[in-house]
């Protein structure tokens, strides 16, 4: 083969492994292939191929710039120019479009820890957790209910009527020491929990300040700022209605820590509670006003009507932000919430205190459903394990529901600060909902009677003729969808629905 006929070669490779390509035997012919040069080794034969790629060039720049610049190319590059920003434009002002006619976000409103969740009181620390250190190893549980605030107290010494014994910055022996309440503090702070402390002087004895000229020698303020300088964030006291009339300028010193306090320094702001047995909604807003405290826990669910929990809500709410509202049924003297709605009402109550616009209070093992025995003090269970026939099962069922309603209405903002539209109530039932600008709507129906089922006929521009069932008191499957103009509510059951917003 001459240089001038010489082709490029490639080397393939042909592996032998079809049947129809036997071994070669000596002495037999070889196929018939166009093989030059042929190199073969282990059965594996190497051909030398013409190469018959083509190659392509593209044009040089000087042609490309020459094309460029005839007519017709000039005009297409404008045309796609001006579509291009005509595109752009487009997309501008039909997002400027969209802003404008979208509904608006409705602000959100100004709310302070104590707003956010639960309260919950632990008024006896050695029935609670054994002391202070105890209490400590309990907060991750608490946090598990969505708790924003611990109650503690009293712990400070005192005597049964008897103010000589008074100390308010010396916690006693029964409770622990100074650095177990520091470990509480901690502990608490660091899963964002807040502790109040209940430093109602006279806590053993008869009245809770002690007569009036004890009253008008203590030393509240100094006491108050200790415990401020130790991490407390906020008190709460009792008869607060008597130390504000028979001590006033003490308490409006006690009240000067407290005004005008903001959150612009990085610091948390101090709560302020009071308790009161008043129960008439003119009652506690008398006491509202003339205490300035943030939140009054009174008696106003305290064994009530259905109608009359509706009606005192309602007016509460109509007069006061939402924010300064607290709800409770037992209390550190009221006793648990078990003992004082009866068993079969410990959920129906549950969800009717966290769904309430407001904060919740509890008594510790309101969310078991912990009964008083002899004292309103009872020892806290823990081990709630146990077989479907003891009453430690009921316990994990008041449980367990507590805990996912108040982690709902931890998420729900319809829940947590939203709007209350009452829509019916009567002797034993009540139906309100909750809303929130553009969030899901969540209604909520109770049914207080003990043997007898309500039927609520539920009509109103702002709720749907169906909705969807999102917790039950009893064992409603979730998602079941109910026709609100015939709401059948059984006896002692409470019911959360949702439903969409709409425009």
């Amino acid at each position: 083969m001459s240089k001038e006929t010489e082709v490029d070669m490639k080397d393939v490779e042909l592996n032998e492994v079809e049947q129809e390509k036997q071994p070669m035997r000596e002495g037999e012919p070889r196929n018939n292939y166009a093989i030059s040069p042929v190199s073969e080794k282990n059965g594996i034969v190497k051909v030398k191929i013409p190469d018959e790629e083509t190659k392509f060039t593209g044009l040089s720049k000087e042609e490309l710039m020459k094309v460029a610049g005839t007519p017709g190319w000039v005009k297409v590059r404008w045309a796609l120019l001006i579509l291009f920003w005509l595109g752009w434009l487009g997309m501008l002002a039909g997002a400027i479009a969209i802003i404008i006619h979208a509904p608006r976000c409705k602000p959100l409103p100004e709310m302070n820890w104590w707003n956010y969740g639960p309260l919950y009181q632990i008024g006896d620390v050695n029935s609670f957790a054994s002391d202070l250190k105890g209490l400590a190893g309990k907060v991750q549980a608490l946090d598990e209910l969505k708790v924003k605030g611990l109650v503690i107290g009293p712990i400070h010494v005192s005597s049964a009527d008897k103010p000589q014994d008074l100390n308010l910055i010396e916690i006693s022996k029964e409770a622990g020491n100074a650095s177990q309440f520091k470990q509480v503090i901690q502990a608490a702070h660091k899963r964002g929990i807040s502790v109040v402390l209940d430093l109602t002087p006279n806590y053993k004895g008869e009245e809770p300040w002690f007569d009036n000229d004890a009253v008008s020698s203590l030393e509240l303020e100094p006491a108050l700022r200790h415990w401020l300088a130790e991490g407390v964030d906020g008190f709460l006291f009792y008869g607060v209605e008597k130390i504000s009339t028979a001590a006033p300028s003490l308490w409006s010193d006690v009240g000067g820590l407290f005004r005008n306090q903001t959150e612009s320094d990085g610091k948390k702001k101090k709560v302020l509670i009071g308790v009161t047995e008043k129960s008439s909604p003119d009652d506690i807003a008398a006491v509202l006003n003339k205490t300035g405290v943030d939140l009054l826990l009174t008696g106003a669910l305290r064994s009530r009507s259905a109608l009359e929990v509706a009606h005192s809500v309602a007016h509460l709410y109509s007069t006061y932000n939402q924010t300064q509202l607290a709800w409770n049924i037992g209390g550190r003297i009221a006793g648990h919430l078990a003992s004082v709605v009866g068993l079969a009402k410990v959920k129906l109550s549950q969800l009717l205190l966290l769904t309430l616009p407001g904060t919740p209070v509890f008594n510790y093992g309101d969310e078991i459903g912990l009964e008083d025995e002899s004292t309103k003090n009872p020892t806290m269970v823990w081990n709630l394990s146990g077989d479907t026939v003891t009453p430690m099962d009921k316990m994990s069922t008041f449980h367990k529901f507590f805990k996912t309603v108040s982690d709902k209405r931890s998420k729900e903002r319809s829940l947590q600060h939203g709007e209350y539209l009452p829509l019916f109530n009567s002797t034993f039932a009540m139906a309100y909902v909750r809303r929130w600008d553009q969030n899901e709507r969540y209604l909520i129906a109770l049914n207080w009677h003990s043997n007898e089922t309500v039927t609520l006929q539920l009509k109103h521009a702002e709720i749907p003729e169906r909705a969807k069932v999102v917790f039950s008191t009893d064992d409603i499957d979730e998602n079941k969808v109910f026709n609100l103009e015939q709401l059948e509510v059984k006896p002692e059951q409470g019911i959360m629905l949702k439903f969409p917003y709409t425009s």
